[in-house]
């Protein structure tokens, strides 16, 4: 007897089981519209159908209050690209205040002492404690441009800078007009006067020929308090230390700035 395809079962045209059919793959849902919810593992869709509402975990954020958080504000002069003189006797911290101003600005800050310029020269230095002749004249007016040059071009790159200079009220050949023409109109001049037994005092703790004697000491002081009327500023650090004469300093370069016509 002739038997059906796939032996044992019904022959063909007769009743019988039908086979089950294999399982067909899931259709992809059209464009648009969510198909079966992915696993948990997997990052949920970000839209529904109005015909299907699924809870999607919503990650938590931070309350929005429009508040921007500035940063802190910084006193003084900030960030401002200045160029500074800063004027006083002999003994009145003025090398070490302008080092300490400029080292601790949160901006790029030079500083260039007129003494340490004027003792590049080594041999045929011209010390004015032996004299003030022709030959110290020229060697400060050479240093004096040499600090302005400087000065300009850290000013042109963008970092402040500091001098300091015994600069006298009334003696054109060492005064204010001759820094302003080689470093700029903008140059911002404060004065460090102390009392004289201050000066006296930090004197006689020099060596070398930084020292001067009591006598040339009082002299120049004398000399300095015709910066008293002038309309620069004047900061008396007698009773102050170095941070606080920085400070005073700093104050007073932004009182300057905040002014409509400067000082």
């Amino acid at each position: 007897m002739q038997h059906g395809v796939g032996g044992g079962g019904a022959g063909w045209g007769q009743p019988g089981p039908r086979p089950e059919a294999p399982p067909q793959p899931p259709i992809p849902p059209a464009q648009g519209w969510p198909g079966s919810p992915p696993a948990q593992s997997q990052q949920q869709p970000p839209h529904q159908s109005h015909q299907q509402h699924q809870s999607y975990p919503v990650p938590a954020v931070p309350e929005a209050t429009g508040h921007i958080p500035l940063p802190p504000a910084v006193p003084g002069t900030g960030g401002a690209v200045l160029a500074v003189l800063l004027i006083g006797p002999a003994g009145a911290g003025k090398t070490t205040v302008a080092r300490h101003w400029a080292s601790t600005r949160p901006v790029a800050t030079a500083h260039v002492s007129l003494d340490d310029v004027r003792e590049w020269v080594c041999s045929g230095f011209a010390d004015p404690q032996a004299g003030w002749n022709e030959h110290s004249e020229a060697q400060y007016r050479l240093a004096r441009r040499t600090c302005g040059f400087a000065a300009r071009n850290y000013l042109a790159n963008g970092i402040s800078c500091i001098l300091d200079d015994a600069v006298f009220p009334d003696r054109p050949v060492v005064g204010l007009g001759g820094w302003k023409r080689h470093v700029g109109p903008t140059l911002l001049p404060v004065v460090l006067l102390p009392g004289l037994e201050i000066v006296l005092e930090r004197n006689a703790a020099r060596s070398g020929n930084r020292r001067l004697s009591d006598e040339e000491v009082a002299r120049i002081h004398g000399r300095m308090a015709g910066w008293y009327g002038s309309g620069l500023p004047i900061i008396d650090n007698s009773h102050l230390d170095v941070e606080g004469t920085a400070r005073a300093l700093d104050e007073a370069l932004a009182r300057a700035l905040a002014a409509p016509g400067g000082w």
